[in-house]
């Protein structure tokens, strides 16, 4: 996840060492736009989890639907962002271990957080699913995905975590790989990413395999995939995707097709092709000064906390279970006013995730290493 302010430059991601197939000057430049978007991948997700647990009846409960009920490719977003990010800020002298320890820093202070919280509702609220031994330790390892009966233990959003960790295992052979490929390499693993997912998706949908693609970890990894290729070809200067509003159109409109699908994987294929020229149009919007209503400032702020928001809301959710009963189904003001309490208590709570785990357990995991060489800091 980007943590960037807002900033900008008026150069382009073009010009004659981008088209020899060197580095643009802009590469690594701080891309505001997509830490905004990441809040609104997030709020799909919370949206998609307001429906399925039931919070609106009747007329409330259809439109509801009809705006989440797709929110599950949010994760979809996160995904290809994610090979996106981590493309746009690698260096040819990163290490490997340095890279991997950027990521633990990253993600596992939030993890083992929430994962703790979640324990502890398992074994002080009604009705939760208590894990086994085996189960909690492939969460605290981020192995749960990998094995379908497990991936919804305790804290279920961090199935995608654990997809996260494979893929940061698979990224340093990933750009190791770009790198040797050029404009044209990439262009082509690009096109195989796409192929890869389509072929998943018809392979889910006729259950060729008793493997649930949704969660599978290296059935994932063509998006990640995807977005680390458009992100070299951006610093290369190759990239010649539509612009902010037509990707976003296309994004809308791959969104809105989910429901004529196969519930479950099937949904990616929708969604991906708006998903990966949005990000890159986002990407050259903030290089090149464009207008986005994702670079102000509060969008920014708040996709600073969307990852703290996406790992804490279900369990408020979950939490307020106790309370409100399994799908009680109120009409639309009782439904908008649980779910305006819950979001703000979720949102409440991410920020306390933030400035009091995530930043300062980055900065501890990163600190000064004994031999007196700064640690780099996280870039995504």
């Amino acid at each position: 996840m980007s943590t960037a302010t807002p900033r900008t430059t008026r150069t382009p991601p073009t010009g004659t060492g981008a088209a020899a197939g060197k580095p643009s000057p802009s590469a690594g430049r701080s891309l505001p736009s997509l830490t905004g978007l990441r809040w609104i991948a997030a709020l799909l997700v919370f949206g998609l989890h307001v429906n399925n647990f039931g919070y609106f009846g009747g007329a409330g409960g259809r439109i509801v639907f009809w705006a989440f009920g797709a929110g599950a490719t949010g994760v979809s977003f996160f995904f290809v962002l994610s090979g996106f990010v981590l493309t746009w800020s690698a260096r040819p002298g990163d290490r490997v271990l340095g890279f991997w320890r950027r990521r633990i820093a990253r993600i596992y202070p939030v993890h083992l957080v929430t994962l703790a919280l979640a324990l502890l509702m398992t074994y002080t609220l009604a009705h939760q699913p208590k894990p086994t031994p085996t189960q909690a330790a492939a969460n605290v390892l981020l192995l749960h995905s990998w094995w379908h009966p497990w991936w919804q233990t305790l804290n279920p959003v961090s199935w995608s975590l654990a997809c996260e960790a494979f893929f940061y295992a698979a990224f340093p052979l990933l750009i190791l790989l770009l790198r040797r490929l050029g404009a044209r390499g990439s262009a082509a693993l690009g096109a195989a990413a796409v192929a890869a997912v389509l072929v998943l998706t018809r392979a889910d949908a006729h259950h060729w395999t008793t493997l649930s693609m949704y969660s599978f970890p290296a059935a994932r990894l063509p998006e990640f995939v995807l977005g680390a290729v458009t992100a070299r070809l951006v610093v290369l200067g190759r990239w010649h995707g539509p612009g902010l509003e037509a990707s976003l159109g296309l994004t809308i409109i791959g969104y809105f097709l989910v429901p004529q699908v196969t519930p479950g994987y099937s949904a990616t294929a929708c969604t991906l092709a708006g998903f990966v020229l949005l990000i890159p149009a986002a990407a050259v919007a903030d290089l090149r000064g464009l207008p986005s209503l994702w670079r102000h400032r509060p969008m920014v702020r708040l996709g600073e906390l969307s990852f703290a928001f996406y790992m804490i809301h279900l369990l408020v959710l979950r939490a307020g279970r106790n309370l409100l009963g399994t799908k009680p189904h109120f009409g639309v003001p009782a439904g908008l006013a649980v779910t305006v309490i819950a979001f703000a208590v979720s949102l409440a709570l991410s920020w306390v995730l933030y400035e009091a785990v995530e930043r300062p357990g980055r900065r501890l995991l990163l600190r000064r290493r004994p031999t007196g060489r700064p640690a780099a800091e996280a870039r995504e």
